[in-house]
Order: C-alpha cells, then structure tokens, then sequence
C-alpha cells in the first residue's frame, strides 16, 4: 500500500489495537518538509484507532504502536487526502509524513 513506518523509539506501554481512544502528539510535514499541521502541546489529539476517524495512513500506521513510541509515518496520497488534497494546506495527490508520539491508550 506503500506506506512506509520507521519507529524512532519503541514503547514499553500499550498496545494501540482498533477501537481503541489513543491521545497522540504529532507534527505534519509535505515530502518538502513544510508543516502544515502540528501538535506538540497543551491538550493531545486523541482518536478512536481503526474506525475511520482519521486518514486511512494513521489508522494503519498507528496501530500496533505501544505507549511512549515515536514512529515516522511516509503515507502515499491514497492513504492521506487524495487526489484532492485539503486546500489551502495540502495540495492534491500529496504524501505526507507524520512524526507521531503516542501518549496513552483506552478502552
């Protein structure tokens, strides 16, 4: 599906399985290293994992992560927001790379 995973660091935690409420530190990126999105502080972004809440790219590349992970995340367009991107930030057919820290895992 050409998404590509690099863990950066492996956690020792929870594992993140679907269904799952995972609170998430991030920082977006385009493959030109622009930012288009972050989020580093305050309040983490949390998702319910594998039921379509996010970019099909973070529901497969999360999974499996355990607390206190760091993983690197290359999705492919298809995976992310297509062939029509998300205007004005992320331009159609674009892949995205995700750093990704995953802070708690609930049922």
């Amino acid at each position: 599906n050409g998404l590509i995973l690099e863990d950066k660091v492996v956690g020792t935690g929870t594992i993140a399985t679907k269904g799952k409420r995972t609170s998430m530190r991030y920082i977006g990126k385009l493959t030109n290293g622009k930012v288009f999105d972050k989020c580093v502080s305050g309040k983490p972004f949390t998702f319910r994992l594998g039921v379509g809440e996010v970019i099909k790219g973070w529901d497969l590349g999360i999974a499996g992560m355990k607390v206190g992970g760091e993983r690197k995340l290359t999705i492919p367009f298809n995976l992310a927001y297509g062939t029509r991107g998300a205007p004005p930030d992320i331009p159609p057919r674009a892949d995205l790379i995700f750093e990704v820290k995953l802070l708690d895992v609930k049922k």
